[in-house]
């Protein structure tokens, strides 16, 4: 398939798909006689998995150490890999509680408008 079609698949820019196979989040795109990326099942299944990560606030940089080892295919490696992806799950448990509290916070202020917050926002304004 052809990379308008990987970026309908994948919901990714044309750029991305090219930057992500350019910086080596994916593995090398087989090209055509014609030198057109064709994209196989593997290098879709590559860049959702890229997406999903970068949606998750996993860095381009951790992203890369991570495939990297991947792609290599060394099980010497499985232990470093578990450990990035538990640090990534943390730092994003991190990132949703401060989000929880954030949201718990609106929906207070929401619920307590009519008898607190009308009162409070008077009093900024004078």
């Amino acid at each position: 398939m052809n990379i308008k079609e990987a970026a309908k698949l994948t919901g990714l820019s044309n750029d991305t798909i090219r930057y992500y196979e350019r910086i080596g989040l994916i593995m090398a795109v087989p090209r055509k006689e014609n030198q057109l990326r064709d994209f196989t099942e593997r290098n879709i299944n590559q860049l959702n998995f890229a997406k999903t990560m970068r949606n998750a606030g996993v860095s381009v940089e951790r992203l890369r150490e991570y495939v990297g080892m991947v792609f290599d295919n060394d099980d010497k490696t499985i232990p470093a890999r578990k450990e990035l992806l538990q640090e990534q799950a943390d730092e994003m448990q991190e990132r949703i509680d401060k989000m929880q509290a954030a949201h718990d916070h609106l929906l207070y202020k929401l619920d307590n408008y009519d008898s607190h917050l009308r009162q409070a926002e008077d009093r900024l304004d004078k």
